[in-house]
């Protein structure tokens, strides 16, 4: 499985994201929870 990629704020770079999880939203959309690499801030992405 491919490493999910998304953009974190902090560091202002798209990066891969560490210990990601696929959830789904309150209003039932898809979407990708993990923790940046490089700052450990929380990343999100919606979406598959």
């Amino acid at each position: 499985m491919a490493a999910k990629e998304g953009y974190c704020v902090k560091c202002k770079a798209k990066r891969e994201m560490k210990d990601a999880t696929e959830i789904t939203m309150k209003n039932g959309r898809p979407a990708t929870q993990g923790i940046c690499p490089v700052c450990g801030t929380k990343i999100f992405k919606i979406g598959k």
